[in-house]
């Protein structure tokens, strides 16, 4: 709170946190959840194994419902001059260059033979890649988001997915940053601006809804 004004009630008074209706075609897209954020030496550890968790019952029921999976990894070419400026940023972005385990999914989210796996080398899902195109084809309309991290590519792509007419659903309990106060942050944004912001508990109940409409 500030000067006594409640934060929810003030941005709702100005016309924000207003809910998106998902759709009937969602797709469920696991964002950078490697091994960089869940080995213990990794400098990117994150301490984020209860999204993990979390990441595991989505996909599971994902997987039952018969919708669309897609996994985004993080590749840079070594010495990451595909990189660009976000690599000179956050020099620890090595540890994703091509051939580090870091840069691999833990086994529990292995991708499925008809799950799609998309390499990027930006914080946004979208950007520079074919996933725009993809979830298009596929018919998706909604995306269902997890993963890591938070405030960086998990906001960003559940921006550019509203941006590219895709409803953004960021599963909150299923995401993770290395700081409760971004995380936190960052999903009150998103919920304001850009996407629905749910619990697992309701991400599975949208999930299996939609394979009994089907």
């Amino acid at each position: 709170m500030t000067d006594g004004i409640d934060l929810n009630a003030d941005y709702e008074a100005a016309g924000f946190k207003r809910s998106l209706e998902p759709g009937e075609r969602p797709a469920l897209l696991v964002i950078d959840f490697v091994n960089a954020y869940l080995d213990r030496t990794s400098p990117l550890y994150a301490g984020v194994e209860d999204a993990l968790r979390s990441t595991v019952r989505v996909l599971d029921a994902a997987r039952g419902s018969d919708i669309p999976v897609v996994y985004t990894k993080v590749v840079y070419t070594p010495g990451g001059v595909d990189g660009g400026i976000f690599y000179r940023k956050i020099p620890v972005l090595k540890v994703f260059d091509a051939g580090s385990p870091l840069g691999e999914l833990p086994d529990v989210l292995a991708p499925g033979p008809d799950e799609i796996v998309i390499y990027k080398q930006y914080a946004s899902a979208f950007f520079g890649t074919s996933l725009a195109s993809t979830l298009t084809a596929l018919g998706v309309d909604t995306v269902v988001i997890v993963g890591v991290s938070t405030s960086g590519c998990v906001r960003a792509s559940a921006v550019d997915a509203m941006q590219y007419g895709f409803i953004p659903v960021v599963v909150a309990d299923a995401v993770g940053d290395r700081d409760p106060r971004p995380h936190d942050a960052n999903l009150f944004d998103l919920q304001a601006k850009y996407a629905e912001v749910v619990s697992e508990d309701d991400a599975i109940k949208y999930l299996w809804s939609v394979r009994t409409n089907h």
